[in-house]
């Protein structure tokens, strides 16, 4: 099972404590403030109110034992800076950090975070890609050219199956999956029948899916 050590406890960081929670994560959560460690006791494992900024007390935490940790600070940018910085001193095996700023992913990554979650910049994504199509109605970029998105079936589609319409040959698109009635069912064959009840998941290159669905 894996360790999580998670360090500020706002909003963003009770709805990861709450989200690793539901994966069965064993979590050690922390702030400075009292009434947010009590807010997340009933998602995580153990929780202590403390200055991360402070060495003594990251050191009495175990920094080594566990498998990630994640700085979620985002009201003190220079506390973030510095307890990213401690936490790879300690010897950290891999800091995840918040940023909320372009300016600031590049401090962190400088001062030791080995990757940077900017959540205000993937939402403003996701929402503009969500807002160019009435078809979308999921979207995970995997890099920049690379996506998975997912989508209603074209009225165009209906009742035809995903060897007729080949889009793989077409456009270089792989269907992933398809959802109907709330269920995402990934055991697909080539005579699988769409319809307007349904939804794809497909996985491709950016242009070619706006291409092939007229986003």
């Amino acid at each position: 099972m894996r360790t999580v050590l998670l360090i500020g406890l706002g909003r963003f960081g009770k709805h990861i404590a709450m989200k690793l929670n539901d994966l069965n994560y064993q979590v050690m959560a922390v702030d400075h403030d009292e009434e947010r460690v009590n807010g997340v006791l009933p998602f995580v494992t153990n929780a202590q109110i403390g200055d991360s900024t402070s060495e003594e007390f990251l050191s009495s935490l175990g920094i080594r034992n566990y498998d990630v940790s994640i700085v979620t600070i985002g009201d003190d940018f220079q506390s973030s800076l510095e307890t990213v910085s401690l936490l790879k001193e300690l010897g950290a095996k891999k800091v995840i950090a918040r940023a909320s700023r372009g300016v600031q992913e590049k401090f962190l990554l400088r001062n030791g975070a080995d990757e940077v979650v900017y959540p205000e910049k993937q939402l403003a994504a996701w929402t503009a890609i969500r807002c160019a199509s009435d078809h979308i109605l999921d979207y995970i970029e995997l890099d920049g050219e690379c996506s998975i998105y997912e989508l209603t079936i074209p009225d165009h589609w209906h009742g035809k199956t995903i060897l007729e319409l080949d889009i793989r040959k077409k456009y270089g698109i792989n269907i992933l999956g398809v959802r109907e009635g709330g269920r995402l069912n990934m055991d697909i064959a080539p005579d699988t029948i769409l319809n307007k009840e349904k939804s794809i998941l497909v996985l491709g290159k950016q242009k070619s899916i706006q291409k092939c669905f007229h986003i």
